[in-house]
């Protein structure tokens, strides 16, 4: 929960989500949101004072959103980063396998609310430009299941909001409930009923070797569509993205324009989709869109500095939902920003954490000595 000026700068940017995703931010516009949403996090939140101080930043004179201080992923699992006074309504949790099992990320959340409005339109606009209206199978674990993860959250909440009668998920504690998936898709197949698939990569890498193994396809209705999330590996091996969206058409009949990759963290409460679906971009790497209130650039990963549009880099986005918590998170994916702003994934970088994420570390653990 939110103290009465969190509340009121969380209202006004409800009012900036419920104008939509398709509905442009100028810069002017998105840098006035930004320093609001700068200054309270530096009055606020004071490991991320120290920090802003010790780079030579305040807040109010901050003229564009790249000169925000980002602050490092690996931060989050070494810092509770939420606006004093604040209670997180939730505390989400990274995976911890990116470099093995250690200490987990946390993102305190202090307004599910906001996290809802944020992510709604993004979702609306990536996955449902026509407005269909579709049976929502999802691979993901309910929100019960797994409370501390913010993919689960957002999958549950787009299926309340949006999924038809049939809609569910067909995952638990003890993994993906096949027989419960493909009698789902078989029940929407007799009834001509479209379908959005729902899941991460390793997921669909998992259900689509077994239906290879068992020389089995489904054909799903016209119009069906799938989401996946995360990375390409499963079984310990990778799949090209390409080859993925192939084995989708092949064993479920959903068409690679129907494919929708979602990038989206823990330390964010924006996602970035594929626009295949919304205005039919393909290539490889697929551009992603941020939606109107986040904004991204790559950076020089020794200085941190931003490169020129189209030149490979490390991300960083700024995001306003973020609010009472970081605004600007610091990763290790590579990446480059088209002119527009649409961002082109890459891969992450390989060993030790970029040198300019280690410095911003040192700099944020030391409190800003």
């Amino acid at each position: 929960m939110l103290d009465p000026e969190g509340r009121a700068l969380r209202d006004r940017l409800t009012e900036l989500f419920r104008r939509g995703a398709d509905t442009p931010l100028q810069d002017d516009d998105f840098n006035a949101h930004a320093r609001r949403v700068l200054d309270y996090a530096i009055r606020h939140v004071p490991a991320y004072a120290g920090y802003c101080h010790a780079r030579g930043v305040d807040g109010g004179e901050v003229e564009d959103w790249r000169d925000i201080p980002a602050v490092p992923t690996a931060a989050f699992k070494e810092l509770r980063l939420l606006a004093d006074g604040a209670v997180a309504e939730a505390i989400f949790r990274t995976s911890g396998t990116t470099r093995g099992p250690e200490r987990r990320g946390e993102h305190h959340v202090a307004d599910l609310g906001l996290y809802r409005e944020s992510l709604r339109p993004a979702f609306r606009a990536a996955l449902l430009p026509d407005a269909a209206r579709l049976r929502f199978l999802s691979l993901m674990p309910p929100p019960s299941d797994l409370p501390d993860s913010s993919l689960a959250f957002m999958i549950g909440d787009v299926t309340e909001a949006f999924g038809a009668p049939g809609s569910g998920a067909f995952a638990g504690q003890d993994g993906l409930d096949r027989d419960g998936l493909e009698a789902a898709a078989r029940s929407a197949a007799g009834d001509g009923a479209p379908v959005l698939l729902l899941g991460t990569s390793a997921a669909f890498i998992h259900w689509l070797d077994a239906l290879a193994a068992d020389r089995e396809r489904l054909r799903l209705p016209d119009g069906s569509r799938l989401m996946d999330t995360g990375g390409v590996k499963g079984k310990g091996r990778s799949v090209p993205a390409g080859d993925l969206r192939a084995a989708y058409a092949e064993r479920l009949g959903i068409p690679v324009e129907r494919c929708v990759n979602e990038y989206g963290m823990t330390e964010l409460l924006s996602q970035l989709y594929d626009t295949v679906l919304r205005d039919g971009a393909a290539g490889d790497p697929r551009p992603k869109a941020p939606p109107p209130w986040v904004r991204s650039v790559a950076v020089d990963p020794e200085t941190l500095m931003p490169l020129r549009p189209g030149t490979t880099g490390i991300l960083r986005h700024v995001d306003l939902a973020n609010l009472a918590s970081i605004p600007a998170i610091q990763t290790e994916d590579l990446g480059r920003v088209d002119e527009d702003g649409r961002v082109r994934l890459e891969g992450r970088a390989a060993g030790a954490p970029p040198r300019g994420c280690s410095l911003a570390m040192d700099l944020l653990l030391g409190g800003g000595s």
